[in-house]
């Protein structure tokens, strides 16, 4: 009898092992679907994605990763090309040589590279699928389906985990770039649209808001980390919060019609303008302006039959419902980008190109469009260019340019600690996270490394004229 318990152990145990494997396996299809990606097609872009202060695009392809900047209209220079394996998270680190990788081959295993000299600085294992790392310049964040790793970027020790969060199986998470509110934000529920905040400075919980009755489908901050934007899966309101006490500062409404799954949310770096694209042809352009509480008017009773007439319309106000009064006080676009197709997975975001502000996408079909906005009057954003950053085939054709329509195709739970990371490297914890180093370079050598890849060059202050400063981030 013992023998036989043993056996059933043992049996259970594989059981539990193969269950886990396919769990993992199912989590990485349903990312990839999230995406609009099809593993089996050749469509050849996995992933897309702007670094923090949106002056370069990554490009995740089944033979590598691309790095693009952001500085001209009429050129998109390529600035890195790696074409070692099929990469569907590429997250690079501001104007660094940092770049984090994840590829579909190995969807549990984190690599952080040096691209300029082409190698990599260190690895790392995780109990399940990566669903999303964020980047900034003091931590670096990985999220699994029902946990986030919280890493020091200088030398990625791990610092603190989360575990037990809700169900998040599409990784949904937004990291602050800014230095001093260095906050994570992630779902807090998967039933309803809470956002909890994690301050990942001091490694403490911030706050929880109640942003949506329905589960969340986008979140992002500013870039002074001061507010968060949110969408909820039906994707008709979108909110602004205070990050500091939870207060709801704009409530914006994309649509009455229909529905729509909202892929992006982005602040301009002045936090003036906010942007929202989604599985339908418009991108959304809200302008948030500061909501100054309105005068009161004190009406003279001996003003006759205008006077009445003034009170009984602020009366009634009283009378509407709550949501008639909520819909009549929602802002509506400010302006409006029509793209050129639906249904595929997109980015966005307002950058400044060449002195002018500028909304960009970038799309998984592979191809960047660049629109004209204007400031003061807004409107319908003319497109300027548009550039194909990798060919549908995998034929490596990079940045070529076209002006108006399309020349495309046609557009139709936690482990222990001695258990989360599967790499040799030391006894201690992190130690094992941090991997084994690299044959001939001491541990010094690679945390010597590490630093020199997040070095970037000052950054340039963004302007939309020369009256108008946004201070580096």
């Amino acid at each position: 009898m013992q023998s036989l318990a043993s056996s059933v152990g043992v049996v259970t145990s594989g059981v539990g092992v193969v269950t886990s494997g396919v769990r993992a396996g199912i989590a990485g299809l349903m990312n990839l679907a999230a995406q609009g990606v099809d593993p089996s097609s050749g469509g050849g872009v996995f992933s897309v994605n702007f670094n923090q202060d949106f002056s370069s695009i990554g490009v995740g392809t089944k033979v590598g990763y691309k790095l693009f900047s952001l500085n001209s209209l009429d050129k998109i220079e390529q600035i890195c090309d790696n074409a070692n394996e099929d990469t569907c998270i590429v997250e690079r680190l501001f104007s660094s040589s940092l770049v984090a990788v994840v590829s579909l081959s190995s969807p549990r295993k984190l690599k952080v590279c040096h691209f300029k000299k082409n190698s990599e600085i260190c690895n790392y294992s995780y109990p399940n699928t990566i669903l999303a790392v964020k980047l900034n310049r003091a931590r670096l964040v990985v999220c699994l389906e029902e946990s986030l790793y919280i890493h020091n970027i200088r030398d990625m020790k791990v610092l603190h985990t989360i575990r037990d969060t809700p169900p998040n199986p599409t990784g949904l998470c937004a990291l602050s770039i800014s230095n001093d509110n260095c906050y994570l934000a992630y779902p807090g529920s998967n039933t309803m649209g809470q956002v909890q905040i994690f301050d990942a400075l001091n490694l403490q919980a911030k706050t929880m808001i109640p942003a949506h009755d329905n589960p969340l489908a986008a979140i992002a901050f500013n870039a002074s980390g001061t507010k968060i934007a949110t969408a909820s899966e039906k994707g008709t309101v979108i909110r602004v919060f205070s990050v500091d006490d939870g207060s709801r500062l704009h409530e914006l409404r994309r649509g009455m019609k229909r529905c729509a799954t909202i892929f992006s949310l982005s602040f301009s770096p002045d936090s003036l303008f906010l942007l929202a694209s989604s599985n339908t042809e418009t991108v959304h352009v809200f302008k948030l302006e500061e909501v100054k509480e309105p005068q009161r008017v004190v009406v003279d009773e001996q003003q006759g039959l205008m006077g009445w007439m003034s009170k009984a319309v602020t009366a009634s106000a009283s009378y509407l419902p709550t949501p008639v009064t909520d819909m009549l006080s929602q802002g509506r676009a400010f302006a409006t980008v029509t793209l050129p197709f639906q249904g595929i997975r997109n980015v966005c975001a307002i950058t400044v190109i060449q002195r002018q502000p500028r909304v960009v996408v970038v799309a998984t079909d592979g191809y960047l469009y660049l629109y004209n906005l204007n400031t003061v009057e807004g409107g319908d954003c003319p497109l300027h260019k548009q550039h194909r950053l990798e060919g549908t085939g995998g034929d490596g054709i990079v940045a070529a340019e076209s002006s108006g329509a399309p020349v495309g195709p046609a557009y139709p739970g936690g482990a222990k600690k001695s258990e989360a990371a599967g790499c040799s490297g030391g006894g201690s914890y992190a130690g094992v996270v941090r991997g084994p180093t690299p044959p001939g370079m001491t541990e010094s050598d690679k945390m010597s490394e590490m630093a020199a890849a997040c070095e970037s060059p000052p950054k340039n202050v963004l302007k939309f004229d020369d009256d108008n400063e946004f201070p580096p981030v």
